[in-house]
Order: structure tokens, then C-alpha cells, then sequence
């Protein structure tokens, strides 16, 4: 299951700000995501986000799909685009796109989005074991 992160460049200091903004996030109507065409290819698992200084990270987890799926689905997001306008005054460099359209926020998503160096995950199977056995008290 693929991770994707982007970048927000905000400005240092407003991390206060910034945690309350994103206190009023109302999460996706759906978690599941759609291809070009439509047609259910995934589905979201969770988001965390980390600010420090001036660099704040959504770390995106989702299942199936392309990281282009995953921008399509939080473009069309109500509360994506209530954050956006909310968290404006704190970003240290204004959007160079229109995020309120689905290109934009799309041709955006794609600027942000940080090159992939690595990504691990125990094979389902394997963790099941693991799982398994340090719960069984045999640890």
C-alpha cells in the first residue's frame, strides 16, 4: 500500500495557526478513489500531516490507484478547498495555480508532491504472522 507526501511551504511561527485550521478539516464524503474515467480503482487509508518551521508534509497512505487518482479525488474534496482558503494567509508562497478548479488543484498536487525514495511494508502474510504470535504472548 503506496504513500504519497507534498509539501506546504508556510510561513515559520503560525504553527499554532496552522494546527487550528486544520482542526476544522472535515474529511472526504467517500474514501474510495476513481480513475480518469470514473471507475473505483482504490480507496484511502489515512493522511497524517507534520509541520515544522516553515515546511509542513501530508503524508497521504492509499491502496490501488495512481498518486494522479488520489489528487483528483481531494480536488473535488469541499473541505479540501475550505482548508485551502483558510490556511492562504500562511503559506510563505502563494499556490501558483487556481486550486479551486480540479486542474489546478491537480497541476498543483503535482508540484508538491515529494520524490520517492523508498517505501517498505511487510507483506500482509507476514505481518498476520508477526501479529499473531507477539499477541499470543509468545512475543
Amino acid at each position: 500500500m503506496p504513500y504519497a507526501a507534498i509539501t506546504y511551504d508556510v510561513k515559520p511561527g503560525h504553527e499554532a495557526e496552522i494546527r487550528d485550521v486544520f482542526s476544522r478539516f472535515r474529511r472526504p464524503e467517500s474514501p474510495v478513489l476513481h480513475d480518469a474515467d470514473g471507475a473505483p480503482v482504490g480507496m484511502l487509508l489515512g493522511t497524517g500531516l507534520f509541520i515544522q518551521g516553515g515546511l509542513m508534509i501530508r503524508v497521504i497512505h492509499y491502496e490501488g490507484g495512481t498518486v494522479e487518482d488520489v489528487a483528483r479525488h481531494m480536488s473535488v474534496q469541499e473541505g479540501v478547498h475550505l482548508i485551502e482558503t483558510e490556511l492562504a494567509p500562511y503559506l510563505a508562497t502563494p499556490r501558483a495555480t487556481d486550486t479551486t478548479t480540479p486542474e489546478g488543484f491537480v497541476a498543483h498536487f503535482e508540484t508538491a508532491l515529494m520524490a520517492e525514495v523508498q517505501q517498505f511494508q511487510l507483506p500482509g502474510e507476514i505481518a498476520e504472522r508477526i501479529r499473531e504470535k507477539a499477541f499470543a504472548g509468545d512475543g
